[in-house]
């Protein structure tokens, strides 16, 4: 027995923050949104998938930012999305660990994101 993967990574969120959620994740970073399954539907939150990136954000009534807790996402063209995030207002922090160049934002809702440079 071993574990192979990943199947997603669920983010809480604060409730009836959907449309910002959609703002985010699929407006500036072009996840795009998946229906959630209708026996979940009614819980609230939202679900971002594009092909093995599966992203879901489930209501917490007594939510607190991941500020610490991150999940990395692999970026094929990390500069334009930090300009893009700029752009949009969001506050982006640079670095380069081990020679690749590494983004760290905040979602609407405070929970930290890590976006990796995969060309560098």
């Amino acid at each position: 027995m071993e574990i192979v993967g990943i199947d997603h990574v669920q983010l809480a969120m604060p409730a009836g923050r959907e449309d910002e959620a959609r703002q985010f994740y699929t407006g500036l970073l072009g996840i795009p949104e998946v229906p959630k399954p209708p026996e979940l539907a009614a819980r609230g939150g939202a679900w971002f998938e594009s092909g093995t990136l599966k992203v879901h954000l489930g209501v917490d009534p007594e939510f607190r930012p991941a500020r610490k807790a991150h999940q990395g996402l692999l970026v094929s063209e990390l500069v334009v999305l930090v300009h893009r995030l700029r752009c949009a207002g969001c506050n982006v922090d640079e670095a380069s660990v081990d020679g690749q160049l590494r983004a760290y934002v905040s979602d609407p809702f405070g929970n930290r994101l890590e976006l990796v440079d995969t060309r560098s």
